[in-house]
């Protein structure tokens, strides 16, 4: 259990105590307790945590919220607990102070939890796909991949330290139109490598990309004209098995270079190898969700309230993307078995969400085990002006250029500072300055200070104690107990960021801690002639840079000692 869970444990308890007296007394009148809120004041003043069991109460207790409270807090047994007063404000909030000591804990906690400390056990295992990026395997990634990458790995990580069993999982595309279209592209550029760009015309609808004629070139190189009159097939099947799993590896590099290490590549192709997508139009038209018309298979849409109708199988016979995406869904939710499925797509799918959702719903799995998060494009800026092009190469921007530029600690932290759901403003020149606006920059020097604070004190024989040997009451400046409340708040924001699946909360919080450090630092003086008080002192920013450490590792983000 987290401190926070403990303290707010605590008020329920001599909350709900003080309401049971009060009815047996006949002091209040009510059938049952309402879910109530346990809350953080937004007006530290007013206090640690703040309940509106009153106001709730108002209707069945036939009283007014102000009075209910009274009477709650009248009966309040506080005596051996961390709670210092309990008061009522406003219309009938109860707040509580709490002794000072209750927080010093968190020091003890952190101690003996080091690295897992913000790990919960809220998931309780339940079995969670996270899939994420899932770019074509027909070029080089670009700025969605790029944010889609941070977001999913991210998530991922929050939601494994909230006790989920996470599975990261890249679906690899390596079949269907998109193959074809690369094939054709290769087999072109190809010929016009060996006969000439004049004598071999271009599909205008072919990929274009310089990576294209790049691996076509090679190829040419290697087997000169022995394919140019092949037969397109046999031209088509030679390139793809020559280039196709060179660009998945070269996707595998970018990505480990990202930090960014799949557990599972799940490619489609196994999905039509064993036959899984005729086996699903089947399943859901054995469960009467088909109907054919004009030579193909259409899925009822419409009967979930769809506008409608979708193509599964084609009239010549090929099975359409939509349907091998139910099929790789089902084998993420029935065959595999997990008890949720999270996509991270770009906005531009968000029509696909709700007819991916039904044809789950078709297959018997509950919809909302299906979870897509809708991320919006990143504008890359410089000097306020949007950039499209690399410096270096001319053409657009890829994964690899900007990591180049910025590193990959800023392109995470960055992409990861807004909801999946808005748009946002890269600032290229923010994210590689050194000063407190840059986000990254900020979070990252209070770490390296906390090493080099603690590393001067050694020198000065005051080393970091265990919270045994510390006198911890000595830590009662506001600014050291705003400081450990913000770092007791970690395992909380984990939970509630893997709730809400919502990884910008950890970026804030980080922000949220490092500017609570800095405030702390300013206010009290650590290399004090007081030993004991140093020792403490020392403890508690020894204690901040764990969790910074931790809540930049749940990130992907690295902790330096020294900047």
């Amino acid at each position: 259990m987290t401190l926070y869970e403990e303290t707010k444990g605590l008020i329920q308890k001599v909350t709900e105590d003080a309401l049971a007296s009060a009815k047996e007394k006949g002091l209040l009148n009510y059938e049952e307790i309402p879910a109530y809120a346990i809350e953080e004041p937004r007006e530290k003043s007013f206090g640690d945590f703040s309940v509106n069991t009153a106001m709730l109460m108002a209707k069945q207790a036939r009283m007014a919220p102000r009075a209910i409270a009274d009477i709650i807090v009248s009966e309040m047994v506080t005596e051996g607990t961390y709670i210092k007063e309990a008061s009522v404000a406003g219309a009938g909030f109860i707040n509580f102070k709490l002794d000072p000591a209750y927080v010093t804990r968190i020091l003890e906690m952190v101690e003996e939890q080091g690295a897992d400390f913000g790990r919960t056990d809220y998931g309780a295992g339940r079995k969670v796909n996270v899939e994420f990026v899932s770019a074509n395997p027909t070029g080089p990634m670009h700025m969605g991949n790029a944010r889609g990458g941070a977001l999913g790995d991210c998530l991922a990580n929050i939601m494994s330290l909230a006790g989920f069993e996470v599975t990261k999982e890249f679906y690899v595309n390596d079949a269907g139109n998109q193959i074809e279209k690369l094939a054709v592209s290769l087999a072109a550029r190809y010929r016009q490598a060996i006969l000439g760009e004049d004598a071999v015309e271009f599909p205008e609808d072919g990929y274009h990309g310089d990576d294209v004629k790049e691996h076509a070139k090679v190829f040419a190189e290697k087997h000169g004209d022995a394919y140019v009159n092949a037969p397109d097939e046999e031209l088509k099947k030679k390139l793809i098995e020559e280039t196709l799993y060179k660009n998945i590896d070269a996707l595998k590099t970018g990505l480990e270079a990202y930090r960014i290490n799949y557990d599972v590549w799940f490619h489609e192709s196994k999905l039509h190898e064993a036959n899984d997508v005729m086996k699903t139009v089947e399943e859901l038209t054995k469960r009467g969700y088909t109907y054919e018309k004009e030579g193909a298979i259409w899925f009822k849409a419409t009967e979930f309230g769809l506008e409608k109708d979708d193509v599964l199988v084609r009239a010549n016979g090929f099975v359409t993307y939509f349907a091998a995406d139910i099929a790789y869904h089902k084998n993420k939710l029935i065959d595999r078995g997990f008890d949720t499925a999270i996509d991270i797509w770009g906005a531009d799918h968000h029509g696909h969400v709700a007819r991916l959702k039904a044809a789950m719903q078709a297959l018997g799995v509950e919809p909302d085990r299906l979870e897509v998060i809708l991320m919006q494009l990143v504008r890359l800026v410089r000097d306020g002006e949007a950039v499209r092009m690399s410096k270096r190469t001319g053409k657009a921007i890829t994964l690899g250029d900007l990591l180049e530029e910025i590193g990959v600690d800023a392109a995470r932290f960055f992409f990861n500072l807004r909801q999946a759901n808005s748009h946002f403003d890269f600032d290229l020149e923010l994210a590689v300055s050194q000063s407190s606006d840059n986000p990254v920059f900020y979070v990252q020097y209070a770490h390296a200070r906390i090493c080099g604070i603690i590393k001067m004190l050694a020198n000065k024989d005051v080393t970091v104690k265990s919270f045994k040997e510390l006198d911890a009451s000595l830590l009662s400046d506001p600014k050291e107990i705003e400081l450990m409340k913000e770092i007791a708040r970690f395992p909380e924001e984990i939970r509630q960021a893997a709730i809400i699946r919502e990884p910008s909360k950890i970026t804030k919080y980080a922000m949220d801690l490092a500017s609570a450090f800095h405030g702390f630092y300013g206010a009290c003086k650590v290399d004090c002639e007081d030993k004991a008080l140093a020792e403490a002192r020392l403890k508690l920013v020894a204690s901040c840079g764990q969790v910074i450490k931790n809540s930049l590792t749940a990130m992907g983000i690295a902790a330096p000692e020294h900047m």
